[in-house]
């Protein structure tokens, strides 16, 4: 049956109209699937970057344990970000810690400028350190600073806390900051000091000089003696190490004592294998508050190769002691953490000085005579805060 409009065109059966329009459905279905998995590669991809990007994150340090209740000298020094702060330790004839000092006995100046002491505390304050111990010493040397290690864990107060490293002619970071005594005693005692590039992997039988086929017996890479000592010159990178552990503690709330604690014979490899200079590190150093003690390893204190470890000290307020033996390092270890600890606490605001200058020298004076004064002898402008 012919079936015929106004216009007298012939209308298609219902079939072939049916027929007609379904090829359109199918080609604008098409065309949506083939847009949505032109779009799909990129989503997933930025999915999976930024999924990989999270994973890369460094992970973050937990706070540090403190007390429940700050001092108000401490709670100052973090809300006043403009204070200069100067831990001060005060030293006898004899090398005795002074503790008596009141704040009318301290003067302070900054570019000869008298300044007014706005906080004054003789409180102990935690630790927050970093445990930088040389991973190339002299075999007798090294025995005797692993038998030693032990008594760092006895020299630290209930809310100190302490990052294990080490360094050769590289920095090893260890497993982040412990304040748990008994985790921090394990990861002491399995520190092996082998020239290895991994903080305590010697648990097996094998002796960490033992290799195989040129490999340790572990199957970690031996670092060649070539590469350890070039034309009898050394290697060490002393000033890359300590410019890496203070990356470590320049985050950690300001009114904790900062502190760099070396354990090293000083050697250091010079510009030729540090990365650092002595200056860069020290502005990195004190931009931060942070002080460098360390034990130098040896019979002979007044050896040269000693120099840097006195000069860190001195421009940093820190202080540097000498040892041979596992027994007097021990010793020693107490003390530069008691010293540390109960170091005399000056902050003022600066007034009366340039402050366009990018840094700032420091005198400290106290009025009874006889005494030693250590504390840093510059600060930087850019540094306050931290």
């Amino acid at each position: 049956m012919d079936v015929s409009g106004e216009a007298g065109a012939t209308v298609p059966p219902r079939s072939e109209r049916k027929f007609g329009a379904r090829p359109m459905k199918s080609l604008r279905k098409i065309a949506g699937i083939a847009a949505l998995l032109v779009a799909l590669p990129p989503l997933w991809l930025g999915a999976r970057a930024a999924q990989e990007q999270g994973a890369a994150a460094p992970v973050q340090e937990p706070p540090p344990p403190d007390v429940p209740r700050l001092s108000d000298a401490r709670a100052k020094i973090i809300v006043n970000t403009n204070l200069v702060v100067l831990p001060v330790t005060v030293k006898d004839g004899s090398g005795r810690l002074v503790p008596d000092l009141d704040r009318d006995e301290f003067r302070v100046f900054e570019d000869n400028v008298e300044q007014r002491i706005d906080v004054f505390t003789n409180e102990a304050f935690p630790l927050s350190m970093v445990v930088l111990i040389d991973n190339d010493l002299k075999t007798k040397y090294s025995k005797e600073v692993e038998r030693s290690l032990d008594a760092i864990v006895g020299a630290m107060g209930d809310f100190d806390e302490a990052f294990l490293c080490r360094f050769d002619e590289f920095f090893h970071p260890g497993k982040g900051f412990v304040s748990d005594k008994d985790k921090l005693l394990t990861e002491l005692q399995r520190t092996k000091l082998s020239g290895r590039s991994a903080l305590g992997v010697s648990d097996g039988p094998f002796d960490p000089q033992t290799k195989i086929n040129g490999h340790a017996a572990d199957g970690s890479p031996a670092i060649a003696e070539s590469t350890r000592t070039i034309e009898d010159q050394p290697t060490k990178a002393l000033d890359d190490a300590v410019f890496s552990a203070a990356q470590l503690l320049k985050d950690r709330p300001r009114n904790r004592r900062k502190i760099i604690f070396i354990v090293s014979d000083g050697v250091n490899g010079g510009k030729k294998f540090n990365k650092n200079t002595f200056d860069s590190t020290v502005k990195e150093l004190n931009s931060h508050n942070i002080s460098v003690f360390s034990v130098g390893i040896g019979s002979a204190f007044f050896d040269r190769r000693f120099e840097r470890l006195s000069q860190y000290a001195h421009a940093t307020g820190g202080d540097v002691y000498y040892a041979a033996t596992a027994e007097s390092m021990q010793q020693f270890y107490s003390r530069i953490t008691e010293e540390a600890r109960n170091e005399y606490t000056l902050a003022y605001v600066p007034r009366d000085t340039n402050r366009g200058k990018e840094y700032h020298d420091i005198e400290v004076r106290v009025k009874r005579e006889g005494l030693t004064i250590l504390t840093k002898n510059r600060y930087y402008t850019g540094g306050l805060g931290h």
